[in-house]
């Protein structure tokens, strides 16, 4: 089955940087739009960033472009993402999630996501 591992977060100054990853499993990864999303008890599930199967698309929620760097390798099947300049909003629970279709820009999959990785800005 489906099977998203998130590490990497942490507790980190303003201005300061994490590398997030993310461990896929169970299912064609290179097939697939993959997404960060992230989650606060005030915003609720918010969208950051998605990347096509093979890397060529982009794409960043407004407050973290020019910060934020997702990338992947498809030959480990795993999800990255660099995050720089970091803010105090930037506090939340991460999570990687797939597509919810094959080989299409879709809906991320809420269902396929992991445990999520933390992720606290605080001076």
């Amino acid at each position: 089955q489906v099977q998203l591992v998130e590490s990497g977060g942490g507790v980190v100054q303003p201005g300061g940087s994490l590398r997030l990853s993310c461990a896929a499993s169970g299912f064609t990864f290179s097939d697939y739009w993959m997404y960060w999303v992230r989650q606060t008890p005030e915003k609720g599930l918010e969208w950051v960033s998605s990347i096509h199967p093979g890397g060529t698309t982009t794409y960043y929620r407004d407050s973290v472009k020019g910060r934020f760097t997702i990338s992947r390798d498809n030959a480990k099947n795993t999800l990255s993402l660099q995050m720089n300049s970091l803010k105090p909003e930037d506090t939340a629970l991460y999570y990687c999630a797939k597509a919810q279709i094959r080989l299409r820009f879709s809906d991320y999959d809420a269902s396929s996501f992991g445990p999520g990785t933390q992720v606290t800005v605080s001076s």
